[in-house]
């Protein structure tokens, strides 16, 4: 198994080295067919090793002190690995059709070619570090491989900004996290993840390191407010690149949060439970209601990653709940749901962002008030959004409804629980995602219902065409895991029961495996597939059918403009979230000579970033403007003065190194 995997990573890097050598066009399908080739084996290794149990580790000392290349593989580290090579897999079968607009655009395919391969490798050894050291570099690595393909068309001022601003917070992240290692460094006495496991913190010490984790990694996943990078990278990143991104990407911080909270700081209290429980919820609340505003596509999906994430914040916080009450089963059994809703997101959301990369390419547009009609030139591609956006709402038998059934199943069951504060507020956390599940409906009808369907809104939608094969079988590979995990989530929790120890029984949550055939939620499932497959063949083949044309309202020449707009659609809820949203609005009127008779009105309105511009905005010129104070004091110019700072810092550190 641990050879299929190396032959697997190997087959990714040498095909990334041996399309330098190549034209761009044959580089292009080698890079990337030997990429799908390769995850395609680290898919198969991590899935035989999560059967079987599989765990080692694999150590290679380096001349750099504290420095210790380690690789370890166990039930955690595989399953992320498992989720990252599945969308890796989709990802590179789809870019061998999408990436061909590069060649045409005369841009740097190999360098492209050779950032994504690298970038996928990064992931890899993300989630196998294991020594502290060393997970800082490949941490770093993945970054820098990221931002270097945000920032790809750096000429494209929107494209600059989002890498700047990406770059920028990741880092800030990555100094948290440096933090939290050098914290348990020092009570270990090593950067190596056993010494980690080992310890024994005393509850305010490993609260420090728990919100310093929080901070780093939460940053890396966009929760809310730290959000604010992944609205702007998501959308301007190529779309292999952004299914890759948030579909995976962000998933590595959720799976060194669970690294530390279940394996180096095991004993976390309540308070911290209720604390990531609240960010959860109000991550999924806020993201899904930016998200139902945008008209801008990759955009809207984005902030829609934002709500995924406080969906598996809020999985993760009443985890350390029922950890710290000792409920263990509904731990395990919480926690089943946290990685189930992981690799959920990877699928539905890697086919979207991969469906809304088709559209761009066939209409050379993100905006949805620009689109329209498009299930009957792109059908393939609409259906496949169809499925994404159906798993994403969380509507049986996709995936999305099993895990969001468990977080809601969590939650209903800390009523068990004697803490009067998580009971008191578990109705509150509930509703609120009851919210965001109504949310998301409505944000991806209006996605679907405005981007594919009514007539075309302009040229670019009115002279589309579907995508060639490459790019429809990549978009299917993740259609069908919405299918099948939706169909048979047995095998996620036969898949995830070596780290959350969780095996389904009959008496429990009415749920058990479905490889044992006894599971009533996936034999519901299942017969709500056959139905709908049933009602919709009859009604297709056996109904009578009269064709008639769309209600026109009795104009006497149907116009696209008639039609809804994503504007028009999310107005009702931006009225309704005006306190929040703060939604500006500009409107143009140009009158003929008679002021009662208009001759044009152009209305446009968006909402206000609150955390940019009450947060982070203030803070950044708070920043600044010190900066420049304490500059304008220190850099006098005198060289006397000079040395009189370099003697006082000399003199500072031989104290300190005197009294130490």
């Amino acid at each position: 198994m641990i050879n299929l995997f190396v032959v697997g990573i190997s087959a990714v890097l040498l095909g990334a080295a041996l399309q330098l050598t190549l034209p761009k066009k044959a580089s292009l399908k080698l890079n990337y067919l030997s990429t799908a080739f390769g995850s395609l084996l680290v898919l198969t290794s991590s899935f035989l090793m999560l059967l079987k149990g599989y765990s080692n580790t694999f150590s290679f000392f380096s001349p750099i002190p504290l420095l210790k290349v380690s690789f370890h593989f166990d039930s955690l580290s595989e399953f992320f690995t498992f989720v990252i090579s599945l969308v890796a897999l989709s990802s590179a079968i789809y870019s061998v059709g999408y990436v061909e607009e590069l060649v045409e655009e005369k841009k740097n395919v190999k360098l492209f070619n050779l950032l994504y391969s690298f970038f996928f490798v990064s992931m890899i050894l993300v989630v196998t570090a294991w020594n502290g050291f060393y997970f800082l570099i490949v941490w770093e690595l993945m970054s820098v491989l990221s931002y270097m393909m945000v920032s790809f068309d750096y000429k494209n001022r929107e494209n600059e900004f989002a890498g700047y601003l990406y770059i920028l917070m990741t880092h800030l992240g990555t100094a948290f996290i440096v933090i939290s290692f050098v914290l348990l460094f020092l009570k270990a006495g090593t950067f190596d993840f056993n010494s980690f496991e080992k310890l024994s913190l005393s509850p305010q010490y490993a609260l420090i390191v728990a919100l310093c984790a929080l901070i780093g990694f939460g940053m890396k996943a966009g929760i809310v407010p730290f959000h604010i990078w992944l609205p702007y990278a998501h959308p301007v990143a190529p779309s292999n690149v952004s299914a890759l991104m948030s579909g995976v990407m962000i998933k590595t911080a959720i799976y060194m949060l669970l690294r530390f909270y279940f394996s180096f700081l095991p004993n976390l209290g309540i308070n911290f439970g209720i604390f990531i429980l609240t960010l959860g919820t109000l991550s999924a609340l806020i993201g899904i209601t930016y998200s139902f505003m945008q008209k801008d596509l990759k955009r809207l999906l984005a902030y829609s990653s934002i709500e995924n994430i406080g969906i598996i914040f809020m999985g993760l916080g009443l985890t350390i709940i029922f950890n710290a009450t000792g409920h263990q089963t509904l731990r395990d059994f919480t926690l089943v749901g946290v990685l189930f809703h992981t690799v959920n997101h990877a699928s539905f959301k890697g086919l979207l962002f991969l469906a809304s990369g088709a559209v761009l390419k066939s209409c050379h547009t993100k905006n949805i008030e620009k689109l329209g009609g498009l299930i009957k030139k792109m059908p393939t591609t609409a259906l496949l959004f169809l499925i994404g956006s159906m798993a994403i709402c969380a509507l049986p038998p996709f995936n999305g409804f099993m895990s969001e059934w468990i977080v809601y199943q969590s939650l209903l069951s800390t009523f068990k629980l004697n803490n009067e504060t998580v009971r008191l507020l578990s109705p509150l956390f509930a509703a609120a995602l009851a919210v965001t599940g109504g949310l998301a409906l409505a944000t991806f009808v209006k996605a679907f219902g405005i981007s594919f369907l009514g007539n075309p809104r302009s040229k670019h939608s009115e002279n589309a065409e579907e995508v060639d094969t490459f790019m429809k079988t990549g978009m299917w590979i993740l259609a069908l895991t919405c299918i099948i995990f939706g169909i048979f989530p047995g095998l996620i929790f036969k898949l995830t029961e070596g780290f959350t120890g969780y095996v389904p029984t009959d008496n429990l949550f009415h749920l058990t495996s479905l490889i044992d055939g006894k599971s009533s939620v996936s034999n519901a499932a299942v017969l709500t597939a056959l139905l709908t497959v049933f009602t919709i063949s009859y009604l297709l083949i056996k109904a009578d059918r009269t064709v008639y044309e769309t209600w026109d309202c009795g104009l006497n020449e149907y116009n696209p403009k008639a039609q809804y707009t994503a504007t028009g659609f999310s107005q009702p809820i931006r009225r309704i979230f005006s306190l929040i949203l703060k939604p500006v609005r500009r409107v143009d009127v140009r009158r003929k000579a008679f002021k009662y008779y208009t001759q044009q009105m152009k209305v446009e309105e968006e909402v206000t970033p609150i955390f940019e511009k009450y947060l982070y905005l203030p803070t950044a010129l708070s920043i600044t403007k010190t900066a420049d104070f304490v500059r304008s004091k220190i850099h006098c110019g005198n060289i006397n003065a000079y040395l009189f700072y370099i003697a006082l810092t000399l003199i500072a550190t031989l104290i300190y190194i005197n009294v130490r």
